[in-house]
């Protein structure tokens, strides 16, 4: 079940860029070039600095979902007291390094923010809950989505049970088919539609493992969890491929892994303690 919420001034201007008119998209770019000018700005003078008219001014804020101008000015401010970037930017041909280094991490604030506000609580709960009870985790992902689950098994200490990802499909397949109850099968797919993928979470979860899946949106392989985890990034895939929904998706491997880790108790928290100074001695040994 996904989490309702208001969209940010960032998802309202991600989602309305591709229908602006070309006058609204130079109001757009100078929300994004210079936001303090526009919030503390009068509408003449946004609109002049913009090149436009005053109507084209509110019929870009009334556009996006407000009622004028001054709910505009308000919402930006927040979003600026926030620290969270007002808008994405698209990158241009002609931008600096500086500005691209800008523009990525505002994309990459606003988009884990939006993770954060979308995430629904109680499936990380429930996540939690089944990763404790469980005798061991399979976690499986191809392309991008592998890396994440190859973090999460590095994680295996905090999680306390044995973790295994396996990077080839055949062998995934073969974790499935071998998988029982006590078992939790963790599946990472951003796009949700991988076949392989989609058929490893199918076959896990009808030999009674306990299926989590972590993905972008309400996609197919949510279909073949006990436990889906939506984790809604802002993805701009039609000229670069961006690592945000990976980022995304190493959090929320931090948040389960951590949970987990503090609900095994002190004597969990002990062992991984003596683990961590160990492991830095054994680091040292041949310096």
């Amino acid at each position: 079940m996904a989490v309702e919420h208001t969209p940010t001034l960032m998802e309202r201007l991600t989602e309305a860029r591709g229908s602006l008119r070309a006058s609204e998209r130079k109001v757009a770019q100078l929300v994004a070039d210079n936001p303090a000018f526009v919030m503390n700005g009068t509408m003449a003078a946004v609109a002049e600095a913009a090149g436009v008219s005053e109507p084209t001014v509110m019929r870009f804020c009334t556009g996006l979902g407000y009622s004028g101008f001054q709910q505009f000015k308000i919402v930006l401010a927040q979003s600026l007291a926030l620290g969270i970037p007002a808008t994405l930017s698209g990158i241009d041909r002609d931008d600096t390094v500086p500005d691209i280094a800008t523009k990525v991490f505002d994309h990459t604030i606003s988009s884990l923010d939006r993770v954060r506000r979308f995430l629904d609580q109680s499936r990380v709960e429930e996540a939690v809950d089944a990763i404790l009870a469980a005798t061991s985790m399979d976690l499986v992902g191809l392309g991008a989505s592998a890396l994440i689950a190859l973090d999460a098994e590095q994680k295996a200490p905090l999680f306390g049970i044995p973790c295994s990802a396996p990077t080839d499909p055949h062998q995934q397949y073969m974790a499935a088919t071998m998988a029982r109850p006590g078992t939790v099968t963790l599946v990472i797919s951003n796009i949700g539609r991988t076949q392989s993928v989609n058929e490893v979470a199918r076959m896990a979860r009808a030999n009674g493992a306990t299926v989590i899946a972590i993905s972008g949106d309400e996609t197919p392989v949510l279909e073949h969890a006990d436990i889906p985890l939506v984790v809604k990034t802002i993805e701009d895939t039609d000229t670069f491929t961006p690592t945000v929904s990976r980022l995304a998706g190493l959090v929320v491997i931090d948040v389960l892994a951590t949970a987990v880790a503090l609900r095994r108790g002190a004597e969990h928290l002990e062992r991984l303690s003596a683990m961590k100074e160990g492991l830095a001695r054994f680091r040292r040994a041949g310096e």
